[in-house]
């Protein structure tokens, strides 16, 4: 195996998945976004299943998924 292919491989293994290593911290979906007043709420920080409202103006928050999970956000 040559040093081009062991370079290969080692980028290849380091960008497949956007869980690099063990972690015990549970992985976010996304976040809650107020646009307007630049709030932001984690979704694992949100209790319940229902939209929360923005903290500082009580519309309510728009779900925007993590860069970091796979597949199409549409």
């Amino acid at each position: 195996m040559g040093l081009s292919s062991t370079a290969k491989e080692v980028l290849k293994a380091s960008t497949q998945s956007p869980n690099r290593g063990e972690s015990s911290e549970e992985v976010s979906d996304g976040s809650y976004w107020c646009y307007d007043c630049s709030e932001r709420i984690r979704d694992l920080d949100q209790e319940g299943e229902e939209t929360p409202e923005c903290p500082s103006c009580g519309d309510a928050m728009e779900f925007e998924r993590s860069a970091t999970t796979t597949g199409c956000a549409c």
